[in-house]
């Protein structure tokens, strides 16, 4: 770490002594030991700047609070077959841990259809697994690896995206937004994989909207990324989407669900609900387990996620329009033809 940086998580820290103590408490939840880390990581999503990143810090903070995070993770999704339906429509999962250590996260982003529950289930179960990871999985492997491991890779299979994606935009930011203030930096890189005609064609539009620090972390892979992810994980972790070329599904796998990360029976999602279920029944003698979902305050969509939103929206309705005139003509030309 160079002078400049110490020098500014010195600032940092001395800023941090001065909040008040409920603030105080929730950071531990988020530092888990590390809070120089921590600090850099909000530090490096402001640019280096400590004023700023103190800012962001002290809200992230202060929505926990206000939205409860610190106790999501006793918050179960029950019935148990509401959880199921909410795996089944919203896939992500853990496929296992890169040659490094770091967690492997899988999203399948083309065929998450996110039609079986409320919004609000959605985003309680994309921060339940945030605050897992964090709390759970890299402490897990910080002390197997024997060094510190705060931030994960991420695998995102695009087999089955169409233009009904756009129903999802909405969503999609909200969680993402969530992710950008609250756990920054917690991503080490994004492979893109399997990858339709209509991803690269808003691709193209869209990575010069990104930031540069954003636009470093994305890799798009041909076919399923086989080749290149097995360069940084073993094929025991490598999630099931990528272990056939041109498999060309992110639902199913060789052996049933055993291999598919984003299935309930799973052993990451079994492990991480059951742990859910225990939180609870510790706390139920404080409060009884109640049905329902657990509301989280939503963030504002800051101008620039809103920009590339509109964006992604335009050029899947122009990738939709020219569907539809290349149908027309086609259509034209058959009853053109059978008219002679």
């Amino acid at each position: 770490m160079g002078v400049a940086n110490q020098e500014a998580i010195k600032q940092f820290r001395l800023l941090m002594e001065e909040v008040d103590e409920p603030l105080k408490n929730t950071f531990e939840n988020v530092h888990q030991g590390y809070p120089n880390e921590t600090l850099m990581r909000f530090l490096k999503a402001r640019d280096m700047n400590v004023g700023k990143a103190h800012k962001m810090l002290l809200d992230c903070l202060q929505w926990r609070m206000d939205s409860e995070i610190d106790n999501i993770l006793a918050k179960p999704i029950i019935p148990t077959d509401l959880y199921r339906a909410v795996r089944d429509s919203q896939l992500v999962g853990l496929s296992g841990y890169s040659k490094e250590g770091h967690p492997v996260i899988a999203v399948g982003v083309g065929q998450s259809t996110f039609d079986k529950a409320s919004v609000n289930y959605y985003v309680q179960s994309h921060i339940q697994m945030n605050e897992y990871r964090d709390r759970v999985v890299l402490p897990s492997a910080t002390k197997k690896y024997g060094q510190y491991i705060g931030t994960c890779v991420k695998v995102l299979d695009m087999t089955g995206l169409r233009l009904s994606a756009l129903n999802q935009i909405k969503l999609l930011t909200v969680i993402s937004t969530i992710d950008d203030l609250n756990y920054p930096e917690k991503t080490d890189t994004y492979y893109i994989v399997n990858v339709p005609y209509i991803f690269s064609a808003c691709w193209k539009v869209v990575k010069p909207l990104l930031q540069e620090r954003t636009r470093r972390k994305i890799q798009v892979l041909q076919g399923s990324g086989k080749d290149e992810l097995l360069k940084i994980m073993d094929y025991s972790s490598l999630p099931h989407f990528c272990r056939k070329e041109g498999s060309g599904s992110s639902r199913h796998s060789d052996n049933g669900h055993t291999n598919n990360c984003f299935s309930f029976d799973h052993p990451f999602h079994q492990e991480l609900y059951n742990f859910v279920k225990q939180q609870a029944s510790l706390r139920e003698s404080i409060a009884p387990l109640k049905q329902g979902s657990f509301h989280v305050n939503f963030p504002e969509t800051d101008p620039e996620r809103a920009d590339i939103a509109k964006t992604i929206e335009s050029e899947f309705q122009k990738f939709g329009n020219q569907n539809q005139n290349g149908l027309a003509k086609s259509l034209s030309g058959l009853r053109v033809n059978g008219a002679s």
